[in-house]
Order: C-alpha cells, then structure tokens, then sequence
C-alpha cells in the first residue's frame, strides 16, 4: 500500500517527531478541509499561533477526519537524552524504519531551513540502509506550501502540551514511540 505522511516537530518538554499518514486519495480531502479552517489573512495553520478556541476546532476537524479517512499519527518521543540533532537522527532513523514497510511512501517535513541540509543527508543514509531508497520519497515543504503539515502540527502542539490537549489528539495516535 502507498502512504503518504507528513512530518512536523517539537522540541517543547524535550524532543518529538509527530508523523502523520494516510491514503493519497484520503488525503487531497483532507487537504481541502485544512484549506477552509484557514483565516482570511492567514497563509497557514499553525497551533502556536493560534487562540484556544481555534487550536480546539482545528483539532476537532482533524480528529474528524482521522475518524472518517483513516488518517492516523505516529509520536517518535526522543526526550531530553543527547543533543538536539541526536535527537532528531533518531527519530528519523525509526520513521524511515517504519516509512520503510510500506510498498510506497512520500515524507513530507516541515521546512526548517537550519536543518534541511543535515536532513537530506540523513534521509539518504537511512533510506540506503533501509534497502528504501527506491520506494520511499522525501521533501521538506512549508505549511503554506502543503495545508497538510497542520496535521502534525497539532497533534505535535498537543502532544506535548499535554493534559486535555493530549486527550483530545489521542484518537488519532496509533503509537508513541521511545526513541
């Protein structure tokens, strides 16, 4: 099966990758109602930026369409152990791993201009031990570029957050990985 996920991060309370996924063709309706929670003036969704009342209805939708497409997360938790980019390397090394399973898949970060030279490199020594490199794609897009990296976003925001904010997300994560 083809999947798509997408991939944003938090380094709040220490270090976590959230991937989320789905079909591609779920996915392009999930895109179309990102698209409308989006405010006159706004580029993008982006949970730190937003009010309460707002983080609730993005949160809500997405749940919704977890609940009706089949989208669903993975948190790749890295704690405080390690420096920041060891962090990181090791939950790129689980995601490849598990991107790796899947007969397709396309990863689509979160641009972080800092990172996306270290990022590339790193994708391409992971996909290469994963025996990957010809089925598993990568980029890194900005969320104005791709409405869809509200997704992981939230759930990252919320996840962190934690308390209701993480109850509220729960639904949609298979899995929360140590790394």
């Amino acid at each position: 099966m083809s999947v798509q996920i997408y991939v944003d991060e938090t380094k709040a309370k220490g270090y976590l990758i959230a991937a989320a996924s789905g079909a591609p063709e779920q996915l392009k309706i999930s895109r179309k109602e990102i698209a409308a929670l989006i405010l006159p003036g706004q580029r993008s969704l982006h949970m730190k930026a937003e009010q309460d009342t707002r983080r609730r209805l993005i949160v809500d939708t997405i749940i919704r369409m977890g609940n009706d497409l089949g989208v669903q997360a993975v948190v790749y938790d890295a704690g405080r152990v390690g420096t920041e980019r060891d962090r990181r390397a090791r939950c790129l090394q689980a995601l490849v791993d598990d991107a790796a399973r899947h007969v397709a898949a396309e990863i689509v970060f979160d641009l972080d201009e800092t990172l996306l030279s270290w990022d590339r490199q790193r994708m391409i020594e992971l996909t290469r031990a994963a025996g990957a490199r010809d089925r598993l794609t990568y980029s890194h897009r900005t969320r104005h570029e791709e409405r869809l990296l509200a997704i992981p976003d939230a759930i990252a925001w919320c996840w962190a957050k934690g308390g209701d904010w993480r109850q509220r997300v729960q639904p949609l994560v298979a899995d929360v990985r140590g790394v």
